[in-house]
């Protein structure tokens, strides 16, 4: 599944209801699986679990804000990095 594929489930699933509830109060439900992420870490949790709750959560806001996020990634994380072009990254060395 691509990431545009995973955004339009995400969408078809959630939208009407993340779009009730508003962007700002949907990103911060994005911001309270954040945390969990972090508790997860710190305890040794399920931290899959919350990186899959991030990545939709983050999809979600997304839908709202009419960003297609492939294509966000795409431009940001072009395979190389952006500050010194190379891969893996040689910054700072």
């Amino acid at each position: 599944m691509t990431i545009r594929e995973f955004q339009e489930l995400i969408k078809e699933i959630y939208f009407k209801r993340d779009a009730a509830r508003g962007k700002e109060r949907t990103a911060l439900w994005l911001v309270e699986e954040v945390g969990e992420l972090a508790e997860a870490v710190r305890k040794n949790g399920n931290v899959g679990e919350e990186i899959a709750d991030i990545i939709a959560w983050a999809l979600s806001v997304a839908n709202l804000c009419g960003v297609d996020v492939e294509e966000e990634v795409m431009k940001k994380y072009p395979g190389y990095c952006i500050r010194c072009g190379k891969k893996p990254c040689r910054c700072d060395e």
